[in-house]
C-alpha cells in the first residue's frame, strides 16, 4: 500500500472512532446500557479507542502498531459482544471494517 493511501486509511479510522466516541457518544451510552455494561466499562473503552486512534496519526512506528492492534482487539470485542447479544449480521459490519483497517495498517506500518 502506498504511503498516501496509508494516511488516508489512517485519517479514516481517525475520523470514524473520533466521530462516533464524540459527536455521537449519547449513542454508545445507549448501546452500552442495551448490553448491560458499566459504565466504567464503556468509559474505558471509550478512553482506549481515541488512544489507539491517536497513536495511529504518528510517524512513530511503534506506535502505529500498537494503535492499531489495540483496535483490532477492541474490535475483536465488539464482535463477539453483538455475536453475544444476537444482533444481526449488519450491525457487526463496522467492527469488522475497522479491523480489516486496522489490520491493514498494521501489516503496512
Amino acid at each position: 500500500m502506498s504511503s498516501s493511501l496509508l494516511d488516508i486509511v489512517k485519517i479514516l479510522v481517525f475520523s470514524s472512532v473520533f466521530f462516533v466516541w464524540v459527536v455521537r457518544y449519547q449513542n454508545i451510552v445507549e448501546e452500552f446500557r442495551a448490553y448491560n455494561y458499566p459504565n466504567w466499562l464503556r468509559d474505558s473503552v471509550g478512553i482506549l479507542k481515541l488512544s489507539f486512534v491517536g497513536m495511529l496519526i504518528s510517524s512513530n512506528a511503534i506506535l502505529v502498531m500498537t494503535g492499531s492492534v489495540g483496535i483490532m482487539v477492541l474490535m475483536l470485542a465488539a464482535i463477539f459482544t453483538h455475536l453475544k447479544v444476537k444482533n444481526p449480521f449488519p450491525k457487526m459490519i463496522p467492527s469488522m471494517v475497522l479491523f480489516g483497517l486496522c489490520a491493514a495498517i498494521f501489516l503496512n506500518r
